[in-house]
């Protein structure tokens, strides 16, 4: 289980209990690049340089500057960063509970799990846990994460809780001006033959549903060079065929064909 990147406290009233908490998705998998100097061989690297003396900044005279004006900075310092610190830094205080099914979608960020951190802490977090499961409920509370405090929700899960991190309110466009135009409805006729065509395409959910082929074939070709082998040939391109099926235009005869095909390749299977 990779290390925790934050432990505090949960907190609900009085009851009180160390938890541990990691993100809950990773990108660690991912092809990255780095770019390098196609000459040598070497990596490039990038720096911090004066914007008018063009000369590299060290380290320790680096700061946090707030733009009042062209060339004009207020400072800050760590010690003044750290003079803001939030009791949210180390504490997940739930002041209220919410319908877990009332927070739209659009608001919910990044999922983090959340584990009790020592086993004294087991049974106060799990009343916690099953309380909110019980009632269908989940907690809203507030995180500081990266120096910003962040409104957060803890949906229990299993035997744990995922926190999930929200969005800000002006962070989320409202899709009522987007969807506004959308004022055809559907025909009842044609509705059975979409169901149909649901019901013949449902299946029970797999990860493998969002692989990435691209990054698939990328760890393939990096796989192909580390052994010295030629580059990948390109896929030849297919001829077109001789004869192209017509544009259907009648969706009620384009649904029909659908469903008969998806029943047939269904016996067949």
């Amino acid at each position: 289980m990779p290390r925790p990147y934050w432990k505090g406290y949960l907190k609900l009233s009085l009851v009180t209990c160390p938890v541990a908490m990691s993100p809950a998705t990773s990108e660690s998998e991912k092809v990255r690049f780095h770019t390098i100097n196609r000459e040598t061989g070497n990596r490039v690297v990038s720096q911090y340089v004066d914007s008018l003396t063009g000369k590299p900044v060290k380290d320790e005279n680096q700061a946090k500057g707030y733009a009042r004006g062209e060339n004009d900075y207020i400072v800050l310092t760590d010690d003044d960063l750290d003079a803001v610190t939030l009791d949210t830094v180390k504490t997940i205080d739930i002041d209220k509970f919410v319908p877990a099914e009332s927070i739209e979608w659009v608001y919910l960020e990044k999922p983090h799990y959340l584990m009790p951190d020592d086993p004294v802490g087991h049974e106060a977090f799990a009343v916690i846990r099953d309380a909110m499961a019980s009632d269908k409920v989940v907690g809203v509370s507030k995180l500081v994460i990266g120096r910003r405090e962040r409104a957060v929700v803890l949906e229990p899960r299993g035997e744990g809780i995922v926190l999930w991190t929200l969005r800000f309110g002006d962070e989320v466009r409202p899709e009522k001006s987007y969807f506004e135009g959308i004022d055809e409805e559907a025909d009842p006729e044609l509705i059975p033959l979409v169901q149909q065509l649901i019901r013949q395409k449902t299946s029970r959910w797999s990860p493998n549903m969002v692989s990435d082929p691209i990054q698939e074939s990328l760890l393939k070709i990096i796989a192909e060079k580390k052994k010295a082998l030629k580059p990948a040939r390109k896929a030849a391109k297919g001829k077109p065929d001789a004869a192209r099926a017509s544009n259907v235009v009648n969706i009620m005869d384009a649904l029909k064909k659908s469903v008969a095909a998806e029943l047939k390749s269904s016996k067949a299977r």
